[in-house]
């Protein structure tokens, strides 16, 4: 469960970031904000929901889901293919987020 609500989380902060993005780098409207900042309080509710006594791991461990993520967003909604490399980096850092999040504690 908490994969799936960091893969929420994480295209909550993507999207709300990319509309600053596409406000500041692309010379479009102020009002994409609007949207951005509802997504990013939602991205902020959302690690909330993650069940991790420290709110440090829980960020630690959702680092690697956004990485992903932006990987998937680049790919998706960019247009851009993810090489050899980016697929390998995303791969550890699914590891190294599964490590963190998943053992007893």
């Amino acid at each position: 469960m908490p994969f799936v609500i960091y893969a929420l989380a994480a295209v909550a902060e993507i999207a709300g970031c990319f509309t600053f993005w596409m406000w500041i780098r692309l010379g479009r409207s102020i009002l994409w904000l609007v949207p951005g900042v509802l997504s990013l309080a939602a991205f902020a509710w959302l690690l909330t929901r993650v069940d991790a006594a420290l709110a440090g791991r829980a960020y630690a461990a959702y680092g690697g889901i956004y990485i992903v993520a932006s990987l998937l967003w680049m790919w998706l909604v960019e247009k851009g293919l993810p090489d050899r490399w980016d697929i390998l980096g995303a791969t550890l850092c699914i590891i190294g987020a599964a490590i963190i999040l998943l053992p007893p504690r």
